[in-house]
């Protein structure tokens, strides 16, 4: 299975694409915990359904050492206990900043709230820009149908 298009192919991809790699790069220089931007990350991925960053995130979190039970309940992340309460805050924001057309009125206040009361502004800040940019790859992959199952931990690195 191919892409329908190169995102690397043409120019204005290229450019694209160079832009969104640039923001992305921004997030892990915060203060954000690896470990939250990667469940974060996949979070954000399984509800836009975007198998390319599914199968990069999971491999690149577990290359990092993550625990295998962990990603394998980031779906189902309100019923389980293994994650604290500050990565659930961040994946509550994942899910509601994701899902802004599901919701009236976006994120609700208590779901900012609680996220602020796990993260200082610039784990906040990291946080917004990290659920901005991962829905841009996503959609991106999405909708060129980009393959997933190849990727090897560390490629974009």
């Amino acid at each position: 299975m191919d892409a329908r298009l190169n995102p690397y192919g043409n120019q204005v991809a290229t450019d694209f694409m160079k832009h969104v790699v640039a923001a992305a790069g921004v997030t892990r220089k915060s203060t954000l915990p690896a470990s939250t931007r990667e469940l974060v990350s996949l979070r954000v991925s399984q509800i836009n359904g975007c198998g390319f960053c599914v199968d990069m995130h999971t491999k690149d979190a577990a290359h990092a050492g993550e625990n295998p039970v962990r990603l394998n309940l980031v779906a189902a992340w309100r019923e389980a206990t293994v994650f604290t309460e500050a990565e659930r805050a961040a994946l509550e924001l994942a899910e509601r900043g994701t899902r802004i057309a599901d919701g009236a009125g976006g994120v609700p206040d208590e779901v900012w709230a609680n996220a602020a009361e796990h993260h200082d502004e610039e784990q906040l800040a990291a946080l917004v820009s990290l659920i901005a940019v991962m829905n841009a790859f996503n959609r991106v992959n999405v909708m060129i149908q980009q393959p997933a199952g190849d990727y090897q931990p560390g490629q974009f690195h």
